[in-house]
Formats: C-alpha cells, sequence, structure tokens
C-alpha cells in the first residue's frame, strides 16, 4: 500500500470542451439515465408479478436489467456530477471501488448472455429435456456462477491496477476509473498489467462468444430443418433480441480490452465506453420488449389492470368488479347466462 500513499485522489477529466458541451452532456447523460433505470426497473416489474412470465428466459432478463441497473448506476452519477457541477474529483478508494463494481457488473453480464444463449440452445434443440435441464436449481446455479466469475476477474483487474505507483499527475482522460485509463497515469511499467488484462479480458470474451457462436450454430441448423417458414419465423423470432444484445455488447467491449494497444487511444476509448456504460443497457430492455410478444402482452395487462383499478370503488379490484359486473347480467362465475334470468 506504501505504493500509492503519494496519490490520494484522481482528477477525472471526461469530455473537454466549453460550458454548452458540458452542459448537453449533462443532459444527455441524465436523460439515458432515467431511461435506463425506469426501463429494466419495469422489466424487473413485469417478470416478477406476471405469473406466465415465471420461466428460465425470463429470470436471466429479470436478472440481466436489474444487473444493468446496477451497472450504469456505477458510471452514470458521478459523470452527471461532473457534467453539471465540475465535480471531476475522485478519492483514491472511490476510484477503486468503482473500477472493482464496472468490472464485476461488466464481466458478469458478458457470461449473462452466454447463458441466456445456452438457454435458448436448450429450449430450440432440445425442448423435450428442458424443463429438467433448465431447472430452478441449475438457473439460480448459472446466475450465482456469473457473479462468482465476474468477482475473481473484477479482484485482478482492480488489484493489479491500484499495485502500481501513482506518482502524478493525477488527472484521468476519461469520465471514470477503467482500467486502461487509470493505468496511463501509472509512473510503473504497465506492460505485466497490460498483458494480465488482455489474457484475462481476451479468455472471458472469446470463452463466452464462443458459447453464443457455437448456441446459435446449433439453434440456426435446427430452426432450418423446421418445414414451415411460420414456424421458422416463430422460432427465430425469440432469439433475435438477444442476438442484438450480443452483438452490441461484445462488438464494443472486444473494441476496448481485447486488443493490443487498448490503452492508446482515449479519445476513441471514451466514445466506445459511452456506448457499453450507458446506451447499452438501456437499450436492452428496450429490444427484449418490442421484440418480445409475451412481455408486450404483460405490459399490456398490467397497464390495464392499473387502468380499470383506478375507477373501482377502493378495496374492489379488477378481478371482483368482473364477477359483480356478471352477476348483475345474471351469468354465472364463467360467463354463461343464468337460465331463471
Amino acid at each position: 500500500m506504501e505504493n500509492h500513499t503519494e496519490v490520494t485522489e484522481f482528477i477525472l477529466v471526461g469530455f473537454e470542451g466549453q460550458l454548452k458541451l458540458q452542459i448537453f452532456l449533462s443532459l444527455l447523460f441524465l436523460a439515458l439515465y432515467i431511461v435506463t433505470f425506469l426501463g429494466n426497473a419495469a422489466m424487473i416489474i413485469i417478470i416478477t408479478v406476471d405469473s406466465k412470465l415465471h420461466t428460465p428466459m425470463y429470470f436471466f432478463l429479470k436478472n440481466l436489467s436489474f444487473l444493468d441497473l446496477c451497472y450504469s448506476s456505477v458510471i452514470s452519477p458521478k459523470a452527471l456530477l461532473a457534467f453539471s457541477l465540475g465535480s471531476k474529483a475522485i478519492s483514491f478508494n472511490g476510484c477503486a471501488a468503482q473500477m472493482f463494481f464496472f468490472s464485476l457488473f461488466g464481466t458478469t453480464e458478458a457470461f449473462f448472455l452466454a447463458v441466456m444463449a445456452y438457454d435458448r440452445f436448450i429450449a430450440v434443440c432440445s425442448p423435450l429435456f428442458y424443463p429438467v435441464t433448465m431447472s430452478r436449481k441449475v438457473c439460480i446455479c448459472l446466475v450465482v456462477g456469473s457473479y462468482l466469475l465476474g468477482c475473481i476477474n473484477c479482484t485482478i483487474q482492480t488489484s493489479f491496477t491500484f499495485s502500481l505507483s501513482f506518482c502524478g499527475p493525477n488527472e484521468i482522460n476519461h469520465f471514470f476509473c477503467d482500467v486502461p485509463a487509470v493505468m496511463q497515469v501509472s509512473c510503473s511499467d504497465t506492460f505485466i498489467n497490460e498483458m494480465v488484462m488482455l489474457a484475462v479480458c481476451g479468455f472471458i470474451i472469446v470463452t463466452t462468444a464462443l458459447v453464443v457462436l457455437i448456441s446459435y450454430g446449433y439453434i440456426i441448423t435446427t430452426i432450418l430443418r423446421i418445414p414451415s417458414a411460420d414456424g421458422r419465423r416463430k422460432t427465430f423470432s425469440t432469439c433475435t433480441s438477444h442476438i442484438v444484445a450480443v452483438g452490441l455488447f461484445f462488438g464494443t467491449v472486444f473494441f476496448m480490452y481485447s486488443q493490443p494497444g487498448a490503452t492508446s487511444s482515449p479519445s476513441h476509448s471514451k466514445v466506445v465506453s459511452v456506448f457499453y456504460t450507458v446506451v447499452i443497457p438501456m437499450l436492452n430492455p428496450v429490444i427484449y420488449s418490442l421484440r418480445n410478444k409475451e412481455v408486450k402482452e404483460a405490459l399490456r395487462k398490467q397497464l390495464k389492470n392499473r387502468y380499470f383499478s383506478s375507477y373501482l370503488p377502493k378495496g374492489l379490484n379488477f378481478h371482483t368488479s368482473q364477477v359483480g359486473i356478471r352477476e348483475a347480467l345474471g351469468m354465472d362465475t364463467k360467463g354463461h347466462q343464468n337460465q331463471e334470468i
């Protein structure tokens, strides 16, 4: 710990520019964060309250929404303070904590996407074994395992990065404490750290991407064997949302962490970082909700119930009102006309 007592805080430079640019960025980040928070919170609530969505696929989707909510919350609030109030300073421990949780949620999301691809592979290619293979116990183990692997990576990245010496200057050319940006302000030789980052992150990205590619290779092969065009379309439609989310996430993360010289272009890194730290967590609930009929139907059902319940007397819910209407019309509880009437 004596190596980094010389620097007690860092300055997050962010996006340099005039006041108009800072105001624009603060409004942009605020809007994106609000949409991200509301979208992912809505997905969590809808999947939780609708019993029809209590399946492995939506269990993973709910956890992905929770992960995106945490993922974005690690970065956006501090960035908003920097853009709007000019509060760019972050303590040494605060920077380490931000890097730890950002790496944790980012790595876990990569494993989540691989798990969701495996879930679709079992559902499409082995539907008869799906209830047994993707039991609730297995699903929970896959989620916990993803977090454990994410914790291992973030511990490695954070400990290796903050074992370096920081003698000054303390200005980080980024809007959050990312591993490549923090390494650039170190006065130590960072070659070993860069190789560790390249090896670990490259292994994680390549491994999870291979799981996704192999899973969808089998899925596409199975879909092509379906005789009817309508059957092929319906089966493939359940996977398109996940394919879009995977392509966006892995494309940007590969650019940042899995290529040599990832630390040499800070200006490009900042732009790409905005995309995968703020934009993708906002897009995920939009992608999955707009491309998923069951989610849209569940949302309409909840909105309909809330709309009708707002016009009912207190203590009377939507279900009881339907029963009362049937009784007033002389119908039984199943909606059939009463014979006496």
